[in-house]
């Protein structure tokens, strides 16, 4: 999985992105994105490097549990 930067205008790309959103609603944008994650995975087309992006993302955007309270 790379993890560095590997897109030649990530802003370019970032802009673009946001811009496509433009005048959708909330559910409009979230279908939106499912359909370009799934276009972008299948032209990665590498399940190993697919599975291990999925737990990198998902950790990411977890907050850690708190410990339980020992009072």
């Amino acid at each position: 999985m790379i993890t560095e930067p590997h897109i030649p205008d990530p802003d370019g790309f970032y802009a673009a992105w946001v811009s496509a959103h433009e005048g959708l609603t909330e559910a409009q944008s979230a279908d939106f994105d499912a359909r370009l994650v799934l276009l972008l995975a299948n032209q990665c087309g590498d399940q190993a490097v697919l599975l291990a992006c999925i737990e990198a993302a998902r950790d990411s955007g977890v907050a850690p549990e708190a410990p339980p309270d020992a009072a």
